[in-house]
């Protein structure tokens, strides 16, 4: 229970153990011994001569002469990497960044040439200047910032739902871009809890020995004790649960109607003596007598047992110890060893002899830390979503490579690091490998901030996992930090960006879909804004470059900004997107625009589309009084009808009207380009819904109500002309379906492109 107050070297100990979980990530405690020295370059967890500030004493005692305090520790280094690390902006921040300086250019640029051609024409100074003013308040969607702050709201409180509490805001978007996940070993892939998985003997007679050869006990709630020990006793009692349901009335005559099989097994045979377990030896004995019965059970490493044997025991009988025999045991041990369990074995002598010689074998005991059986899961999901899954851990090479294999993570020792070789090949060549590498084991902090970094530099957004304070620079230096909220360190936690309440891997992949989800809904949402304000610009501009009048008045400009770059534009960043179809495309790549893969057309299309349809509405009333007068609709004829200011107001109110409108029908199909309006599903997105009635009512209401129609200057329209408006404004809604049509009759296959032939 003593912390270690600074880093020493241990002079004297006995039976040691330090739990260094934290700083290494050692599942069980390690065993420490006064060693008379180690090479200069043994990596962090396999110094056994050493104890760190920070960590804890398990078990026995020692003395040491003090090393290093402060942040002269190895602790004191992590600090230092922590304090060194930068903090990096997201890859939204830094592609809205980009949006914002090329917006600010283009809308000043704009405006400025629309004011000069105006000065040019000789129009009102004053009329086109406040014109030119509300063109670059238009131009740039300000509702942009508060849209993307709400949707990253939102979704902290999905996920917080699903147990990822999110400690920054941006780093929600960040998930979805990421290609790498890092991963610790302990406790995040696998359980962090020593099992049994074998028993390869006589499985009563094995339990027995292990558990009376055992000093781990039952505290109120759980087990008291080294993991190791602490197994046997939770494998037993759960082994027998099912027989102590069936022995009740057999309990209640005794009396011990809750005693679990452990604690009779050790009260009908009571400990006498004891030798405990010692790393030099790497054995524990304890003689325990049941009535008139006195017998010595040993556990410790197999190699060590099997050597003291003249016996073993099997299903048919005790037998002498052969070479062949000998041998055939050391073969299951290297098989066990090297599927990553903890090879234990047992022996027993009959009387009260503590020799530790001459015993009968008994058989062998295989742990381990199991694999949450959802993270195998989650790594195939991962592979078919474009991203790598890598395993950093400080536990042994073999250990780390068996559990990746079973995972899924690697197939092949090739693809498996220790730190000692990260400090032989460098930055160089660990950046030239790590396209290949899929397991690092045994490393320290620095080496996680190297691998960390390198990923990064081939153009990698890493997700980084860990609990302990060992994690913690790495979890600051990666693109986005995961914390394990259960078992990990409070350190492990201040540096993350994102903590998971439940220490489960399977939860980073519901928040990589959250995130994919958040970032094509900003950029939909983004891909919106900008070709409605697109059209604004664009039906300003053809109207003065062909020295028409204004088709729109400043208030008009504001008023459809109010009612487009709000609610319809919130409704497309919390829209809900197909999960499946989100995890099966590739992560997006670092520097990719917001306009990439087709995005930047779209937007300049559905512009152009936006500013066509509202200048016809625009100059249609001029039109139809040429023709119907018998002139023809000439650019001429049309400025000389639009001079009369009555005319004017009523082109001006329908051209308001349809591209307040067309712009609401647009974030419609804008919810999915690629799918058909008819195959969105309208309840998955209410606030849309919400959005189109205030949208269109509020439309309404400025060319019907009074006190609005003299603000803006509008004009009263009949039910017929409302239609025929709404069938114009209607006109991007119909080309979204019509481009999908075309794409269905040229590729030949479903709708849209599905290769399937069904209709999306």
């Amino acid at each position: 229970g003593d912390l270690v107050p600074a880093d020493a070297r241990i002079l004297e100990c006995a039976n040691l153990k330090a739990d260094e979980a934290a700083m290494t990530g050692e599942s069980v405690p390690v065993t420490k011994s006064a060693l008379d020295s180690l090479p200069e370059d043994t990596a962090l967890g396999d110094r056994k001569n050493m104890a760190y500030m920070s960590t804890f004493v398990t078990a026995g005692s020692g003395e040491g002469i003090v090393t290093a305090t402060g942040m002269e520790t190895e602790i004191g280094g992590i600090a230092k990497l922590i304090h060194e690390t930068p903090e990096e902006i997201t890859p939204l921040q830094k592609r809205l960044g980009d949006l914002g300086t090329m917006l600010s250019i283009l809308a000043v640029g704009l405006c400025a040439v629309l004011f000069l051609m105006a000065i040019f024409q000789k129009r009102d100074a004053g009329e086109m200047f406040l014109t030119a003013i509300s063109l670059a308040v238009a131009a740039v969607p300000e509702g942009l910032p508060a849209v993307v702050t709400i949707v990253l709201a939102l979704s902290v409180s999905r996920m917080a739902k699903v147990n990822t509490i999110v400690r920054r805001l941006p780093s929600v978007e960040t998930l979805g871009a990421v290609n790498v996940v890092c991963s610790d070993k302990t406790g995040t892939l696998t359980k962090n809890e020593m099992t049994v998985q074998a028993l390869d003997g006589d499985p009563e007679l094995l339990l027995t020995a292990f558990l009376l050869c055992n000093d781990a006990k039952w505290g109120k709630r759980e087990v008291i004790g080294d993991p190791t020990e602490a197994a046997f006793l939770l494998y037993a009692d759960r082994e027998s649960e099912d027989q102590k349901k069936t022995d009740v009335r057999d309990r209640k005559k005794r009396g011990r109607e809750n005693e679990r099989w452990s604690e009779r097994l050790r009260r009908e045979w009571v400990r006498s003596a004891a030798q405990p377990f010692d790393s030099e030896r790497k054995r524990m004995t304890t003689v325990c007598r049941k009535q008139d019965r006195i017998v010595s059970f040993t556990k410790g490493a197999p190699d060590v047992i099997l050597k003291r044997c003249d016996h073993y025991k099997d299903e048919t009988g005790i037998h002498p110890m052969t070479e062949q025999r000998r041998q055939k045991y050391e073969r299951q041990v290297s098989a066990y060893s090297a599927s990553g369990g903890r090879v234990l074995g047992a022996a027993m002598k009959n009387g009260n002899d503590m020799s530790e010689r001459g015993m009968t074998f008994l058989g062998l005991a295989v742990l381990e830390d199991p694999v949450r059986p959802e993270a195998a899961e989650a790594v195939r999901e991962f592979r078919r979503a474009g991203v790598t899954t890598v395993m950093i851990t400080g536990d042994h090479k073999n250990t780390a490579l068996a559990v990746a294999k079973k995972l899924g993570i690697a197939d092949s020792p090739a693809q498996c690091v220790t730190g000692e070789e990260l400090d032989r090949m460098g930055d160089d060549g660990l950046e030239k490998r790590i396209g290949s590498i899929r397991v690092f084991a045994r490393v320290s902090s620095d080496h996680k901030v190297r691998i960390v970094q390198a990923f990064k530099k081939a153009d990698g957004i890493v997700a980084m996992t860990g609990d302990g304070v060992n994690d913690a620079p790495s979890l600051k230096a990666a693109d986005v930090g995961i914390a394990m909220g259960k078992n990990g360190t409070d350190v492990a936690k201040q540096a993350a960006d994102i903590v998971l309440t439940d220490d489960n891997f399977a939860t980073i992949r519901n928040a990589i879909e959250e995130g994919r989800e958040i970032y094509e809904n900003i950029k939909k949402t983004v891909i919106f804004l900008l070709s409605s304000n697109f059209g604004e610009i664009m039906t300003m501009f053809f109207a003065i470059l062909f020295s028409l009048p204004a088709p729109l008045k400043a208030s008009h400009i504001l008023w459809i900004n109010l009612i487009t770059d709000s609610l319809p534009a919130l409704a497309l960043g919390t829209d809900v997107c197909d999960g499946m179809e989100l995890m099966e495309k590739e992560p997006r790549r670092p520097g990719e625009s917001l306009f990439a893969h087709g995005g930047g057309i779209c937007t300049v299309f559905y512009g152009f589309l936006i500013a066509l349809i509202s200048l016809t509405a625009f100059l249609v009333v001029p039109a139809a009084l040429l023709v119907g007068s018998g002139r023809p609709a000439a650019l001429a004829g049309i400025r000389k009808v639009l001079e009369d200011p009555m005319i004017l107001a009523h082109c001006q109110t329908y051209a308001f009207t349809v591209l307040g409108l067309s712009q609401l029908f647009h974030a419609i199909g804008m919810r999915d380009v690629e799918k058909s309006v008819f195959r969105m599903d309208p309840v998955n997105n209410r606030l849309m819904i919400l959005a189109l009635v205030v949208g269109f009512s509020l439309q309404f209401v400025v060319t019907e109500q009074t006190s609005l129609v003299a603000a803006f200057q509008t004009v009263r329209l009949t039910k017929t002309e409302w239609a025929r408006l709404l069938i114009l404004s209607a006109m991007p809604l119909f080309v979204h379906e019509l481009l999908l049509l075309l794409s269905h009759f040229g590729r030949g296959t479903g709708q849209d492109g599905d290769p399937s032939g069904n209709v999306r």
